[in-house]
């Protein structure tokens, strides 16, 4: 549990870094029960228990607490999507590890998921721009598998990996209500055979 002011009004003294976690993981629990337009700086500083001026110290208003905590959460997927590509030159094992990852970011974090996948700035330049390149980053990733083992032309392949992330993304996001039905591994094996038999129905060319 977080340490409270002092009764003198004096926010305890911590590390920086350690003082911008705090705060980002007050601005989470604020930002996932009100929204970007519900939140507050007001109630992100008394979530935090810090004064607004030590939370103005870190970030100079809401949309840019907004994007780091955006950013923080696509860079912690982000290297679980990766290592999965990684894990394997196998692409039929790829394209499963990928699917899988979906639905292990969205057991450990839920929320964070929907910060990125249903954030209410989806329509703001910016902050959509960032889930566009973030989604576009992936499903290029996943389209050079597909090309890779299809030979489909590249424009082809991408937007077979746009369908394949998309299928990932909602999948795992309808699964996460109905856990206690399906397991992760059941569910994640389920949608992986199907992305694979589809592309399996596309022959090499020789």
């Amino acid at each position: 549990m977080t340490t409270p002011p002092s009764r003198g009004g004096r926010t305890q003294r911590m590390p920086r870094e350690a003082r911008r976690r705090q705060l980002l993981n007050a601005a989470h629990q604020v930002f996932v029960a009100h929204g970007f337009h519900g939140a507050s700086m007001d109630e992100i500083a008394e979530v935090a228990e810090v004064s607004k001026p030590v939370l103005y110290q870190h970030f100079p208003g809401k949309r840019e607490l907004y994007v780091a905590l955006l950013d923080a959460h696509m860079d912690e997927f982000s290297a679980l999507l990766q290592q999965a590509i990684n894990s394997t030159t196998d692409n039929k094992l790829r394209v499963g590890a990928t699917i899988r990852a979906y639905y292990e970011y969205i057991s450990r974090d839920s929320q964070a998921f929907r910060l990125i996948f249903e954030s209410d700035l989806l329509n703001d330049e910016l902050i959509g721009g960032r889930i566009e390149a973030f989604n576009a980053k992936f499903a290029g990733r996943i389209a050079d598998v597909v090309a890779e083992d299809t030979r489909l032309p590249p424009a082809q392949a991408l937007l077979m990996g746009r369908a394949m992330a998309g299928m990932a993304q909602v999948s795992a996001r309808y699964w996460v209500d109905m856990a206690d039905e399906v397991s992760m591994e059941e569910a994640s094996d389920l949608v992986s055979r199907l992305a694979w038999r589809g592309i399996g129905r596309f022959p090499k060319e020789s």
